[in-house]
């Protein structure tokens, strides 16, 4: 990059009439590679190639000028977009994302969800401030507090989304004590925290596979070696060529902190399996060859990790699947690691007994969302619940269905009683709190007693919530083309 006010560079101005002209400056800041700069009526002003909008350009004032404009509009933009949320109907649930600057200095990112009046998903990152260290639970957490203040947010947000760190952990803590001293959280705050789905996954299969390290870790070294120069990458390809093995993926160094990489490493790898014996004859520095045992380890694990690495590019992509998808993705996993549990590779069950572990930890809250999510979606109900469950709970089953069902309930309730529209219909056509007629004994009507042995029997009549008919109806034809 040019060092500012260095480098002659041709940049772009114009006549009185606004029409544009050449001419030769200075580059003074890299900000006008965004920007126009014209003359009208002997005023300069910058036009911002992306936006169109025009700001005062006068030479005196420089890129301060501009950044005071700049800090206007996203002033002005701010207030919209506070007032449009107010507005909104629906709650706001937020993520949060920590960065580090290439000068070591912390950040977060927070991004808003809200689902609009059209049932639209939309997203905005809507704040991106410096985090001073260290950074304590306490810290963290004020500089989300702030925001939602800030943003008047503190009494609509749903859920808050983190990675999984003790210091988030804790910040969540401290954010339902201060959200629940206003009533504003749903369901007191039970379903408030969120973890992150491709975090999660990421650390429960990263459990795994430090399980394999040795197992593995021949292939790793071959991969580094002729991977690591260009030449190598020449010899390992001519040698793949005699062997008629297609070149079609140039072999990939992992990252250990990043599962789906050493996935990838291994799947690949795999398909060149004979091409590294044949390189140790001709090259004398490769001295650690995979065993025959060792690439049938990978090739067991690959096969198995295969549905971990689709759930992740799921959950990491653009798609943006909704919470019943990740449902279903979540109780595949837990099937699929009981199903470990009882195959003959005590290598592999020894991975799944560790990975379960770290499912039970992460995933054991937040399924409840998940739960709720996948029940409102007219495919699935309470059947979904009563499919995997049993699988997932054996004989508790049951009581882990009726405490996701009471939730639901509960959410209803909520928003009944905040929307006012907590109308119910009895299935008998009259409330449930209210008697039509004073019975009372007639001796000139001998079933009189009849009708006061009914009424003393029979006690309320049963009522009827809209959530009630919803999970009596009979569930939608499921096609297994639709992501939602």
């Amino acid at each position: 990059m040019p060092s500012a006010g260095s480098t002659p560079i041709t940049g772009s101005t114009s006549t009185t009439d606004g029409t544009l002209i050449s001419k030769r400056r200075k580059l003074t800041s890299v900000v006008w590679n965004d920007f126009d700069k014209i003359i009208e009526d002997g005023q300069d002003y910058a036009i911002c190639k992306h936006c169109k909008g025009k700001l005062k350009a006068d030479s005196k004032n420089g890129t301060k000028h501009l950044h005071g404009d700049i800090m206007k509009i996203y002033e002005v933009e701010k207030d919209k977009m506070i007032s449009y949320l107010e507005k909104l109907q629906s709650r706001v649930a937020i993520t949060t994302d920590m960065w580090t600057s290439n000068q070591k200095k912390g950040y977060m990112a927070i991004t808003v969800h809200y689902i609009d009046e059209s049932w639209l998903l939309h997203h905005h990152i809507v704040r991106f401030v410096y985090v001073p260290p260290p950074h304590t639970k306490e810290v963290l957490s004020d500089v989300l507090m702030d925001f939602l203040l800030d943003w008047n947010m503190d009494r609509k947000v749903s859920t808050v989304t983190v990675d999984n760190c003790s210091s988030n952990d804790g910040m969540i803590n401290i954010l339902v004590e201060k959200l629940s001293l206003s009533d504003s959280l749903l369901l007191n705050g039970k379903i408030f925290h969120m973890r992150c789905a491709a975090h999660v996954l990421n650390l429960i299969v990263k459990e795994g596979l430090d399980v394999i390290e040795v197992e593995i870790e021949k292939i790793r070294e071959s991969v580094a070696y002729w991977s690591a120069t260009p030449s190598r990458m020449e010899k390992f390809e001519d040698a793949a060529r005699q062997l008629r093995i297609p070149c079609t993926k140039k072999l990939s160094f992992d990252c250990k902190t990043r599962w789906n990489s050493t996935y990838l490493m291994l799947s690949i790898a795999i398909t060149y399996k004979d091409v590294f014996p044949r390189l140790k004859q001709r090259e004398k520095y490769y001295m650690v060859v995979p065993s025959e045992e060792e690439w049938n380890m990978a090739k067991e694990i690959c096969g198995r990790l295969k549905l971990f690495y689709n759930i992740t590019e799921l959950f990491s992509g653009r798609n943006y699947p909704t919470a019943n998808t990740f449902f279903i993705k979540v109780c595949e996993i837990k099937e699929a690691l009981y199903d470990w549990l009882i195959c003959s590779n005590d290598v592999v069950k020894t991975m799944a007994a560790s990975m379960l572990q770290k499912f039970d930890k992460y995933w054991s809250g937040c399924h409840i969302v998940m739960a709720i999510a996948a029940i409102f979606d007219p495919r699935y109900k309470i059947k979904i619940l009563e499919f995997y469950f049993p699988l997932m709970y054996g004989s508790e089953a049951s009581n882990e269905i009726e405490k996701i069902r009471g939730m639901c309930y509960e959410l209803l309730s909520e928003y009944q009683a905040k929307s006012n529209l907590g109308q119910k219909t009895s299935s008998y056509g009259t409330s449930s709190g209210s008697t039509l007629l004073e019975l009372n004994y007639d001796e000139q009507d001998p079933l009189s007693k009849f009708d006061l042995f009914v009424h003393s029997t029979t006690g309320e009549s049963h009522t009827k919530s809209e959530l009630d008919y919803y999970l009596e109806e009979s569930i939608l034809p499921r096609n297994s083309n639709l992501m939602f």
